[in-house]
């Protein structure tokens, strides 16, 4: 989805912002109890691991940020080199993992503003800190081709704020945006909020901030990632650590269409969001049992590593074998060696060929230019 701007008005109340009583947003408690214990379970056992994790602690940090990174960005149809991503976060983890990526001014940008939520979530959010989320999100100004305004609340100057799909000339209008000459006012109303002890459960407060900033829309782009990041933090408060062992950006990347769609519904709904709490906490259950998979991930890929220590490779060789690690999508194949490690195929070929010699690598059943291949332990 993307924002779209048209010379027009809105007439009749359509989305709950337009509702009389906004933003005193409501639910049943009642019906959330259920859903709300299963996270609380769910939360309490996998914090009850992390102690006997040990040293691969970090690396499970190293890998949710990483995934974070590239997930939040990727639910608004952006894809970032997962290479640069991880070598941004080790940097500011100061974390050990061999050669770094190149810098990368946009990718440093989305890591700092995740860091900034979840690293330092007991400090307050103002709009300071929101304008600088923002300005890290468009360091050159600029949303694709399109200039737009950075750290600056949007205007209407060229009509209101629509989110729209399609192609151009059959939008689909899924949502529009509160008039930006109420920004100021309904802003510091939701940082007045969000900065206040909870009234009640604090992973309620999480999803009710997503929802709120999310609607407020506040800026010319750069809306959906700053709304999950502002939830990301509300997360932190909500346990009381900026270690995190689950990623929430990206289960909802998994379930990117059911999440569109009761963002959608939802706006365009009552006041009482009782369903929404009911899929953002069934979605947070799924992220933090899916924990499990990540750590097992983790655990493999030291077990590799210690499996081949001292076997001599090429920086470009452990590059592209700690991208199969941390679950590359689809099989290892000549062009996928030569697309992750930047080089020919021929280069390819013989960085896979001497590590089929030493044992490294396996080639899978089939043959031709589809052969796959995959790691092997000792």
């Amino acid at each position: 989805m993307r924002p779209h701007r048209p010379h027009r008005s809105i007439r009749t109340p359509r989305y709950i912002w337009q509702l009389p009583d906004w933003p005193h947003l409501t639910f049943d408690a009642a019906a959330l109890a259920a859903p709300l214990a299963q996270v609380h379970r769910a939360q309490g056992v996998l914090a009850g691991a992390w102690p006997s994790w040990g040293w691969h602690s970090d690396q499970a940090t190293l890998q949710v940020l990483t995934q974070e990174v590239i997930t939040t960005s990727a639910i608004e149809g952006e894809r970032l080199d997962q290479e640069a991503v991880r070598s941004s976060v080790a940097r500011r983890l100061g974390l050990d993992i061999g050669a770094l990526a190149p810098s990368d001014r946009h990718v440093d940008g989305v890591v700092d503003v995740v860091l900034d939520a979840t690293h330092n979530y007991h400090q307050p959010l103002t709009p300071e800190r929101l304008f600088g989320w923002h300005a890290a999100l468009f360091p050159t100004g600029y949303s694709g081709r399109l200039r737009i305004r950075v750290a600056q609340w949007r205007t209407d100057a060229s009509g209101p704020m629509d989110v729209v799909s399609g192609p151009v000339g059959r939008e689909k209008v899924h949502f529009t945006a509160p008039p930006a000459a109420s920004l100021p006012a309904q802003t510091q109303a939701f940082f007045d909020w969000f900065d206040a002890p909870p009234a009640g459960d604090a992973l309620i407060k999480a999803g009710l901030a997503h929802l709120w900033l999310v609607t407020l829309h506040p800026f010319d782009d750069g809306n959906g990632r700053l709304s999950r990041a502002v939830g990301d933090m509300a997360l932190a408060r909500a346990e009381g650590s900026s270690q995190r062992f689950y990623s929430f950006c990206a289960q909802i990347q998994r379930e990117r269409k059911a999440y569109y769609e009761q963002l959608e519904a939802t706006q365009k709904g009552p006041l009482d969001v009782t369903a929404w709490l009911d899929w953002f906490l069934g979605c947070l259950l799924r992220a933090v049992q899916g924990a499990d998979v990540l750590l097992l991930g983790v655990l493999d890929k030291a077990r590799f590593w210690q499996c081949w220590a001292g076997t001599p490779m090429n920086a470009r060789q452990t590059l592209v074998l700690n991208h199969v690690l941390d679950g590359m999508e689809g099989k290892l194949t000549n062009a996928r060696w030569a697309a992750v490690g930047k080089c020919s195929p021929d280069t390819a070929l013989r960085d896979i060929n001497d590590l089929l010699a030493l044992g490294v690598l396996r080639k899978l059943e089939g043959g031709g230019r589809s052969t796959g291949y995959t790691v092997c332990m000792k």
